[in-house]
């Protein structure tokens, strides 16, 4: 298998086990303001920018009828306390240090393509040592950074920081939001798909993608 000419990382669901504590976070806002979230409109918030999902939550409540939207200060203001009592608690993703470490060994540039806040991703990452291999790091606030998941701006960001081609790079994703931004900025897109979703599913979130991720272990046996 070709070499890439370097590795774009996702973090949250991707290279931290976070998703689910995320989906909590904002389920528990969300009921806050008696609107409970859905499995699928939980999944509709992977990938994306804090701010992007407040407002898209909004929305959803204000669709609902049955309760006035919280403004985006208020909803993040009950959010935020929850997901940083949880966040400190993710574990690694499986395959995810090895494989880290394995392009560091072979000299493949790494970078981080995430959308979460600089400050957030500190937050996730101190338990985890492993993560200061990925230096170059855009995040959902950089302030170069023009729109967030599922537009490519955060893949194309990062390919320019490493000074290589989007095209000649691997991204690795778990969101259809992320998964839609990396193939946008037409990289080579490694999905790692919610393991509780099934191959039409998969289908029909990730469409036009051929191979998916059992883990990322499959990834450092390919690296060679």
């Amino acid at each position: 298998m070709v070499r890439p000419a370097a590795c774009l990382f996702d973090l949250d669901g991707l290279l931290l086990d976070t998703e689910p504590l995320h989906a909590e976070a904002w389920q528990q806002a969300s009921s806050h303001f008696g609107r409970p979230l859905t499995p699928a409109e939980l999944l509709a918030l992977r990938g994306r920018r804090r701010h992007d999902c407040a407002d898209q939550v909004r929305q959803w409540i204000s669709a609902d009828g049955a309760n006035p939207a919280p403004s985006r200060d208020a909803l993040l203001a009950v959010r935020q306390p929850i997901a940083e009592a949880l966040l400190v608690q993710a574990a690694p993703m499986p395959g995810a240090p090895e494989l880290v470490e394995r392009c560091g060994a072979l000299g493949i540039p790494m970078a981080l393509a995430t959308s979460s806040s600089k400050a957030a991703v500190a937050l996730k990452a101190s338990p985890h040592p492993w993560l200061a291999a990925i230096s170059v790091r855009v995040h959902g606030d950089d302030p170069h950074l023009g729109q967030g998941k599922p537009a490519p701006d955060v893949f194309l960001l990062a390919a320019e920081r490493l000074g290589v081609d989007a095209q000649h790079c691997w991204a690795f994703e778990d969101s259809p939001a992320g998964v839609q931004a990396a193939r946008a900025a037409g990289c080579h897109v490694h999905v790692l798909p919610p393991n509780h979703l099934n191959a039409e599913q998969r289908r029909a979130l990730y469409p036009g993608i051929d191979r998916f991720l059992v883990s990322l272990a499959e990834v450092i046996a390919a690296l060679q």
